[in-house]
Formats: structure tokens, C-alpha cells, sequence
């Protein structure tokens, strides 16, 4: 049963006032927010709620929501016209050669995947990202299913793998100084936060007696993401590769910069399923290959 429409502001480690660096951080949460409903709770070419009614759901001002809308905006996810609203514009994109990725009334996203596989009564979650924000959303809603009783999972496993923090990376960056360290900077704060949120929501389950049996395991790779990888209860794969992309970013001060970054968010990702009956099916080599690879780098190179 997909999640319903409902309204909470969700809990996030790391959440500050709006004083000076506060507001940077709440805008971002924010938009980390809004871009977990586009595509599910706010379909392609539908409209967002009224700013004012939308910044008293996420508790924020109005000034820190029309932030987020910008970056939302710059980002290519949002329209936003004076007097008209803020509209969808894009959403995630998976293709998938199975019945499934037509469920959602043709709009495709990351959200029922991540639902099917929390139906199940074991999860096993293998995840390789830059950071941990798009699954920190994703694991939220699974929380709020499964404390409104729609879910009841009996074993929750997480293994992530991120990029080292100590890792030079190419990207995210400011695009006219490879020096400015700013950019570096952000995303550390912004994957140590969600990675805080989800590991804090899962455990939660277990110690309010939700979910019997809860692992999370987080290690850090001497790689350079190139890709996101979701492997979900070992059957299924969900497989995208990052576009790198040039846009004006604000930062914490308020500063605008060009910026070279890139949107896992917006990736096309492309859906994978496992059949135990076929161990030459290209679905079967992918995901087996997929596994074998998280396997290794977790193994071998992760600390």
C-alpha cells in the first residue's frame, strides 16, 4: 500500500534556527523536503501549495521557503511565475522493463520502488550515493508507514557506502575557483545530516518496538561516485549515473555562485529484476553483477 498524503514536518538531524547560518541550512532542508515530494506527492505539471500554507507545514519563514524554491527553481524542478505559483516542471525518471514502473499512474519515481521493497517482512538495502539525502527522504516515508500500521517489517538491514570525506572529489565545486572549499564543505554538512536523520529514524523503529531486529551500517570509499546504485532485498537494482551540471547554487551566506555539480535526484536511473528461475536473464547478470560489486568495494576498500 503506497504511502497517503500526509502532513508532517519531518524531523532532521542538525536542524537550526534562521540566524545567520541557520537560514542556509533550514532553506536546504527545505529543498531536500520539496524534492521528495516532486513526483509523489506533487505530480508533474501540478502546482505546489501556497507559499504561505507550505511554510507553515514545513515551519519556516517565508523567506527561507522562497530559498529553497530558488534552488528548486535553478535546479530545473520548479517553474515559478509571479501571481501563478510554483509548478512541476521534472521529475525522477526510471525505465524499467517490467510492469511495475507503469503503477504510478505513468509517473515513475524512485518512492514505490523503496515502498515494495519495506512490504516485505526482511529489507535489505545496499546503497552507494555522493550523499544520503534522497535515501534519508525515502526512509522517512517508510517510518511514517510503519507507524501508522500500514507496514510491519520484521528485519531492517542498511549497508551504505559514501565517498571518503577526506576525498579531494571533482564535484560539487565552484566552477571559477577549485580552491574554494565551500562547496566541499556543504555537502559534508548536508551528507553527515541525512546520514544522521535516516540512521536515527530507523533505530527509532526498533527501540519504539516497531521493527523487532534494526542494522545500519554506513562506510566511507576512496572512490568518486560516478553513479548511484540502490540494491534492494537482492533481487531488484536500481542503477543511474551522474550528469555533471553547471548552475548558480546559493550558498550559506547568501553568496550566489556558479557552481558544477550534480543532481542525483534527476538522474535517469534504470530498473533491474532478478529471476531465480533464469541465471543467464540480463536482469539476473546485472543484479548479480551489481551485488558483487557493493560486496567487494565493502569488503576490500571501505572503512
Amino acid at each position: 500500500m503506497p504511502v497517503g498524503r500526509k502532513r508532517y514536518v519531518p524531523v532532521v538531524a542538525g536542524r537550526g534556527d534562521e540566524s545567520s547560518g541557520g537560514g542556509g541550512r533550514e532553506a536546504q532542508r527545505v529543498a531536500d523536503e520539496l524534492r521528495a515530494r516532486i513526483g509523489h506527492l506533487y505530480p508533474l505539471h501540478s502546482f505546489l501549495p501556497a507559499q504561505r500554507a507550505l511554510a507553515t507545514e514545513l515551519g519556516v519563514s517565508r523567506d527561507t521557503l522562497q530559498r529553497a524554491l530558488r534552488e528548486l527553481a535553478n535546479e530545473g524542478w520548479i517553474e515559478s511565475r509571479r501571481g501563478s505559483g510554483s509548478r512541476v516542471v521534472k521529475v525522477q525518471r526510471i525505465q524499467s522493463s517490467t510492469a511495475k514502473a507503469t503503477r504510478v499512474r505513468g509517473q515513475v519515481t524512485l518512492a514505490p520502488f523503496i515502498s515494495e521493497a519495506f512490504e516485505q517482512p526482511e529489507v535489505t538495502l545496499d546503497v552507494y550515493t555522493l550523499t544520503s539525502e534522497s535515501l534519508d527522504a525515502h526512509i522517512r516515508l517508510q517510518s511514517e508507514r510503519i507507524r501508522g500500521g500500514f507496514i510491519s517489517p520484521q528485519r531492517i538491514t542498511l549497508r551504505m557506502l559514501l565517498p571518503d570525506p577526506s576525498l579531494p572529489l571533482p564535484y560539487p565545486r565552484v566552477k571559477a575557483n577549485e580552491d574554494d572549499a565551500r562547496m566541499r564543505a556543504r555537502l559534508r554538512a548536508i551528507t553527515e545530516t541525512h546520514t544522521a536523520s535516516l540512521a536515527g529514524a530507523l533505530r527509532d523503529l526498533q527501540i519504539e518496538g516497531l521493527v523487532p531486529s534494526v542494522t545500519v551500517r554506513v562506510q566511507h570509499t576512496p572512490l568518486t561516485p560516478t553513479f548511484k546504485l540502490y540494491l534492494l532485498n537482492e533481487v531488484e537494482a536500481l542503477h543511474g549515473m551522474y550528469e555533471i551540471i553547471e548552475r548558480q547554487l546559493e550558498l550559506a551566506d547568501g553568496e550566489v555562485v556558479t557552481a558544477l555539480d550534480v543532481l542525483g535526484l534527476g538522474a535517469t536511473l534504470t530498473h533491474h529484476v532478478k529471476n531465480p528461475a533464469d541465471a543467464g536473464a540480463p536482469g539476473t547478470v546485472f543484479v548479480d553483477s551489481m551485488q558483487q560489486w557493493f560486496t567487494s568495494v565493502w569488503k576490500h576498500l571501505a572503512q
